[in-house]
């Protein structure tokens, strides 16, 4: 009998999961506490950007004509425990107000809820990202709580998705991490994964400690190689130098690569942030805090570099206030291809000097509406042209290819002065030049 598959969250990473599974072949029940968040789904609507997910979505939701029908949502915690044979947890894992450190407030709400209804031998998997120690403490919990005891067993397999290719990342990924604590538990993955499996994605099994640091590690390592090339700037800024070209040369050497160098406002979004956060709050528990002591200066370059631009747009308008003048920001998500605008660079900008007395006019391809949630004191415009409309200077914050492909000189009719500060160093530097713009960028000569 084929295996049917529960989602226990159904935010960015369960919806996505849910979806992913179904087109696997798998029957899929997804569960979320939000029943908003449940119909929209069942309707074949997602409630984030995610490219290809929505269409996904609908081919497999049962009620949709012409789906498969594999694909259901309920707010049952009852119904998923009788459906699932493999239950994935996909809850969120906020960093705490006022804190570091993780909370995992949701994922353990979802074992506590899930665990008295087992009554049969199951296979629960986190996917979750949390503090290394925790899938121990759950296992734990889950055979304490579930009638069937260790029949209920738990395995570990965090996500690596990025915001923009989540869809491709869980159908096709460049690795798969399983912690496991049985043979049982490890061929139970093995037969969810066959598909990307026989594609020849790599299958990496490990015990529960090491595939929670697996997830923490590669975004501490990713985050560190953003700040290293943002320190770059720094230097590069003091003397003259130009950290695009560097990064071109030092990206040439297989053992640095050319991904994440490319200097600009810094990350953002719900996980990089956060996550080395908690590292960090989790290796002190553990009494290994000197060992991540660099991550808070990789924290600190980050968030240093927000200030940065908001020196740099201010400088543009006359070094010594914003009173008074309009600024127009290109981009609110923290990257790219997504609506999310979780701890976004962009947004931060904005948001920073609107509160020193500028007239902040933003626009995003996607990431509007949950801008205006968070900053609604804002000003938003519904197109790029709109947006700098007698500006005295213009921030490009977010990379969407539609701003590389915007015309300086179209642009140039409608803004106020013709000033570009390139947040991102992502648009050519002699085409808005060329079209009588003074073009600034992070860490690049300013001419």
């Amino acid at each position: 009998m084929a295996l049917r598959i529960t989602v226990i969250g159904t935010g960015y990473l369960g919806a996505t999961h849910a979806a992913a599974m179904a087109e696997l072949g798998f029957e899929v029940l997804g569960l979320d506490i939000v029943p908003e968040k449940i119909e929209m789904l069942s309707a074949g609507r997602v409630p984030m950007y995610e490219p290809g997910l929505e269409e996904i979505l609908k081919k497999h939701v049962a009620g949709i004509e012409g789906s498969s029908g594999r694909l259901r949502f309920t707010t049952s915690w009852e119904e998923v425990a009788e459906f699932g044979d493999v239950h994935f947890v996909c809850t969120n894992t906020p960093q705490k107000h006022g804190e570091y450190a993780c909370d995992m407030s949701y994922v353990e709400s979802a074992f506590d809820s899930l665990a008295p209804l087992l009554t049969r031998p199951v296979l629960v998997v986190g996917k979750s990202t949390v503090p290394v120690g925790s899938a121990a403490r759950l296992a734990a919990r889950l055979a304490e709580l579930a009638p069937v005891g260790e029949g209920a067993e738990l395995a570990w397999n965090p996500e690596f998705l990025r915001e923009g290719f989540a869809v491709n990342d869980t159908l096709h990924p460049d690795r798969i991490v399983v912690g496991v604590e049985s043979e049982r538990a490890e061929k139970l993955l093995r037969e969810v994964y066959a598909g990307p499996l026989a594609e020849g994605s790599p299958f990496v099994v490990t015990d529960f400690p090491t595939a929670e640091l697996v997830k923490t590690s590669a975004n501490s390592f990713l985050a560190t190689k953003i700040s290293f090339i943002n320190a770059m700037a720094e230097v590069c800024e003091a003397a003259d130098g130009d950290v695009v070209k560097l990064a071109e040369a030092i990206g040439h050497d297989e053992r640095i690569g050319k991904k994440f160098l490319r200097a600009g406002i810094g990350f953002g979004g719900g996980c990089l942030p956060k996550d080395i956060r908690a590292f960090m709050a989790r290796a002190g528990e553990l009494g290994a805090d000197q060992a991540l002591t660099f991550l808070r200066e990789v924290d600190s370059i980050n968030m240093r570099r927000r200030g940065h631009m908001v020196e740099l747009a201010r400088e543009a308008v006359g070094g010594s206030s914003f009173l008074g003048k309009r600024v127009a920001v290109l981009g609110a998500t923290f990257k790219p291809d997504s609506d999310d605008v979780r701890d976004s660079p962009a947004l931060n900008v904005a948001g920073q000097i609107h509160l020193q007395g500028g007239q902040v006019t933003v626009f995003d391809p996607k990431g509007m509406d949950n801008a205006r949630r968070l900053f609604p004191t804002l000003g938003y415009a519904d197109t790029a042209l709109d947006a700098v409309r007698g500006a005295d200077v213009v921030l490009h914050l977010t990379e969407w290819r539609e701003f590389r492909e915007l015309d300086p000189e179209a642009l140039g009719e409608a803004v106020g002065r013709r000033i570009i500060l390139d947040g991102r160093n992502a648009l050519d530097p002699a085409v808005w030049r060329g079209a009588g713009w003074t073009y600034r960028a992070m860490g690049r000569p300013k001419a």
